[in-house]
């Protein structure tokens, strides 16, 4: 009996101790966190095959397990294939991980955002563009959310836990400073514009390095009549170098736009905002591609003559009231060409105090023209063309020029900025306003 009971006890506690380590082990399951990052969240949807393959071929799908907080938007598999199409490869195994990593990292934003925040404009992925910033998407949520205006989300807000996923119709392949034009659908005159006059393909150079300034649709309409050639004009929004907005400072920068072939020049003024030959306003910065960046303004420009140069830099106030008040802004924004040798106002009120008059008002128009021609040349003559030696003015009477470390005129008269070239004519920047020999 007793060795029947014992037998019993014994069976018991075996029973119980199968119930209680299964118990325990369904315990543990239910403690352990299940991993639900974006890789995760890619990885268990099937419209995701392609997408994961090319995560994992570029070992972004570890970028996508790891801490932070991204946004993704995925295509889906008959988006890749789609893309293999148009590009006349078979699957991700004929891209190589240099050409997949751009682009998947274009569909990434490093921050998280649910459809409901999301709003028209532009935003920056976590593909690099040059010079140290990341190439711009545009959204736009006015019927639907919308990537690049033709690319749909098709599927928000899929939650992970780093993160959110939306889904979307087409593969994002990362944009020139061409493409973002084409697609934004504020500059279709631009657009339309570069097209005729072969600037498209330049500006999708993807070896090229541009800063764009473009005006919208709205700068188009309230300019009017464009001229019959335009190509200087366009030509004069586009510098041959990346300026982002931390990196544009007040002064005066080359454009792609030539008089006899040298860089027209365009005068950037920080002082207040982003302003454009004192007139025109950059409303909206930064919108990276991946051979550029773009600025968007609000006016036209055009190639500036000296007299518009001059007008566009506060620091020749007193210049461009003295030629006006001589009646010599017409014939300086003539043919030409010019070289006109430009006082600032500190030198002209510096010749004031000389004088002792107040300002431009106690001078005649008689008095102020010969002394503004004695400042201008014949010619378009650079600093680096300049020669030691006498030199025609337009007032009839020679200036002394001196060559060396510098530039000297009529030996007290320094160059202080050279060689700001305008449609008709280049201003050398002086120190000292020049008097002309009295008669």
């Amino acid at each position: 009996m007793k060795t029947r009971m014992q037998s019993l006890l014994l069976g018991l506690l075996l029973v119980s101790g199968v119930f209680l380590s299964s118990c325990e082990k369904d315990n543990n399951d239910d403690n352990t966190p299940k991993s639900n990052t974006i890789t995760d969240v890619v990885v268990a949807n099937k419209n995701f095959t392609t997408l994961k393959e090319a995560l994992v071929k570029t070992g972004l799908d570890k970028t996508l397990m790891g801490s932070g907080e991204f946004t993704v938007f995925a295509p889906t598999n008959d988006a890749f294939n789609a893309l293999f199409a148009k590009l006349g490869v078979s699957s991700i195994s004929d891209l190589s991980s240099e050409t997949l990593t751009p682009i998947l990292l274009y569909h990434v934003l490093g921050t998280k955002a649910m459809s409901s925040s999301l709003q028209t404009g532009y935003v920056s992925s976590l593909s690099a563009g040059k010079g140290g910033k990341y190439v711009s998407l545009k959204i736009t949520v006015a019927n639907g959310v919308k990537v690049n205006s033709n690319v749909n989300v098709i599927q928000a807000d899929i939650i992970a836990s780093n993160g959110v996923v939306h889904v979307i119709d087409k593969v994002l392949l990362p944009p020139t400073v061409a493409d973002i034009a084409s697609f934004d659908g504020s500059f279709t005159t631009l657009v339309s514009a570069l097209d005729a006059n072969n600037l498209v393909g330049t500006l999708s150079n993807p070896s090229g390095t541009f800063t764009v300034f473009a005006p919208t649709d709205a700068a188009f309409s309230a300019f009017g009549a464009l001229p019959n050639d335009l190509l200087p004009v366009l030509l004069y929004h586009v510098l041959g170098q990346i300026v982002y907005s931390d990196q544009i400072s007040t002064g005066y920068v080359g454009t792609l736009s030539t008089y006899m072939e040298n860089p027209i020049s365009l005068y950037i003024d920080k002082s207040s905002g982003v302003k454009l030959n004192g007139a025109v306003n950059v409303t909206i910065a930064d919108i990276v591609g991946t051979n550029g960046v773009i600025h968007v303004i609000d006016k036209v420009l055009v190639p500036p003559t000296v007299v518009d140069l001059a007008i566009a830099n506060p620091n020749f106030s007193t210049l461009v009231s003295a030629v006006i008040k001589a009646q010599l802004a017409e014939t300086l924004s003539g043919t030409g060409p010019f070289t006109v040798f430009a006082p600032t106002d500190e030198a002209f009120s510096n010749l004031f105090s000389d004088l002792q008059v107040s300002g431009i008002a106690d001078l005649t128009a008689e008095q102020l023209s010969p002394i503004l021609l004695y400042h201008v040349v014949s010619g378009n003559i650079l600093s680096t063309a300049l020669t030691s030696g006498s030199v025609q003015t337009l007032a009839g009477s020679t200036i002394q020029v001196a060559v060396g470390s510098g530039v000297t005129i009529n030996e007290t008269t320094n160059v202080v900025i050279a060689n700001i070239q305008g449609a008709n004519g280049v201003i050398h920047v002086i120190d000292k306003v020049l008097l002309p020999p009295s008669k």
